[in-house]
């Protein structure tokens, strides 16, 4: 390694590392502090097809590596990311917004997911079925789809564009990378740089950045993507769903998580976790708490206790390690925010603690906590920021609808003293995942994400992943002649 990267003023197109041809530029900025980090020349559909034309061209050649090959790409990129590890957290603070805490668990899962992509290439696995017609064998193959479209959030940047681009590279795919406009250097620049450094050939993975008028719907509708891989909201899923046509999609889409606390869950186990599961990363997490339903019996002592944590969490500048939440992402997410407060409040839900967003770009936001019913606004949407709504339920049945009563089923949990009560209880919530005496955020990157209902459909991470980015062949052989009925 030589010194830092290069500045990320271009991106990797094709087989050249070059400006968009837009003519227009985008600047990328530091939320907390408004200072412009980089100024992107953006990426039109010109630019899209280039892209498509060469992953096209580069993935049979890639495909056809040894295992052991592309295996060792993928172990040369986690030796990359631990090398340059000071790097990568200082910008995913720096554009993202996040704590040092986020930055330093971010960085732990993408170098966690290509050290578990580094074992895929050798568990494609094909199979022989049994073959009613004598002297006939029926042999599968699995292999790599092609080419995969990749779309990322600005949340997670790094480890959610990650978490498709290593599997999808691992088992012999192209890709074509979108991250989000707000981070299209830890969402996508960064990640290419760390690739290209640990050998994989060019023309393999190419990162677009650019608006979603001029290439959102193209990278999506385009002939070449086999499959698309979106991490998102459910308005923009739902829509990716219906552009992709006859394309396989894996889309892990909004979430509007309860926890449930159960009359005997040890409560100061329960908050510990509600407050991680809440808050970390100002809540701007799809998996992230929106809803605390506590039992009666338990629900005054874990409100006042929970509001009192919620009060001493340190907001501000990010950097500062003792800092435990940043800045919003955008001024248009803190409106969103907001506005769904406001709304709150106008039906009747309490204010237990809250405060006016501050700092030099006027974005830090102080925990909110409500107490209200499940119909209000902080309730009933997701929120995505630090904002919490505290539910009481009569008894263990009532949590059970209340944690139902929603259009979304992306990640939840429940504590009680009993775990087999509590896996009882989680097995009948409508959810993808549930956590028993955890955080609904999963920080365990040797996994499986995924959501029902409006939280999206496919599984991303572990043996799925391969299932997603891979496609089966069935080949028949005729070992001896037989009879043809006509």
């Amino acid at each position: 390694m030589t010194g830092r990267y290069a500045p990320f003023n271009t991106m990797p197109i094709g087989t050249k590392w070059r400006a968009g041809s837009a003519g227009e530029s985008r600047a990328d900025t530091d939320p907390w502090s408004g200072q412009k980090l980089i100024e992107i020349p953006q990426a039109n559909a010109d630019d899209l097809d280039e892209a498509y034309d060469a992953a096209a061209r580069a993935q049979a050649q890639w495909a056809a590596k040894p295992p052991v090959e592309r295996a060792g790409v993928m172990r040369s990129a986690a030796e990359v990311m631990t090398r340059r590890k000071d790097e990568i957290t200082e910008w995913l603070i720096r554009e993202t917004g996040g704590t040092v805490a986020k930055a330093e668990l971010e960085w732990s899962l993408t170098r966690s997911v290509l050290w578990e992509a580094a074992a895929m290439p050798h568990h494609v696995e094909g199979k022989i079925m049994p073959s009613d017609i004598p002297g006939k064998e029926s042999r599968v193959y699995r292999e790599a789809v092609g080419v995969v479209a990749v779309i990322s959030p600005w949340n997670f940047p790094m480890q959610l564009s990650n978490r498709s681009v290593a599997p999808a590279l691992a088992v012999g795919n192209a890709v074509v990378l979108k991250p989000a406009g707000d981070t299209p250097v830890t969402g996508g620049l960064l990640l290419a740089r760390i690739f290209q450094e640990a050998g994989l050939p060019p023309g393999v993975l190419s990162v677009m950045i650019g608006s979603g008028s001029a290439i959102g719907d193209a990278i999506v509708e385009h002939p070449v993507p086999k499959v698309v891989s979106f991490t998102g909201s459910t308005k923009v899923g739902r829509g990716i769903a219906q552009k992709a046509a006859l394309k396989r999609t894996a889309l892990e889409l909004g979430g509007n998580g309860p926890v449930v606390i159960l009359d005997d869950a040890d409560l100061d186990w329960a908050i510990d976790a509600s407050i991680f599961g809440s808050f970390f990363h100002q809540g701007q997490i799809c998996m992230i708490a929106n809803r605390i339903i506590a039992d009666a019996s338990v629900y005054d002592e874990f409100v006042d206790r929970f509001v009192a944590r919620a009060k001493a969490l340190r907001v501000g500048d990010p950097s500062d390690p003792a800092t435990q939440l940043g800045p919003i992402i955008n001024e248009s997410q803190l409106e969103s925010i907001r506005d769904k407060l406001a709304r709150a409040a106008a039906d009747g839900a309490e204010l237990l603690c809250g405060g006016d967003p501050f700092g030099p770009t006027g974005l830090a936001l102080p925990p909110h906590v409500l107490a209200a019913g499940n119909g209000v606004a902080t309730a009933r949407e997701e929120v995505f920021g630090p904002v919490m709504t505290v539910i009481r339920a009569d008894d263990e049945s009532d949590a059970l609808r209340l944690a139902n009563d929603t259009s979304y089923g992306l990640s939840s949990a429940v504590f009680s003293g009993d775990v087999e009560r509590a896996v009882r209880f989680a097995r009948r919530i409508d959810a993808g995942m549930t956590h028993v005496n955890d955080s609904p955020v999963n920080d365990d990157s040797n996994t499986a994400f995924g959501g029902e209902k409006s939280s999206g459909v496919g599984r991303f991470g572990g043996r799925w992943a391969i299932d997603e980015f891979t496609t089966e062949q069935w080949i028949s052989v005729q070992h001896r002649p037989r009879e043809y009925a006509i």
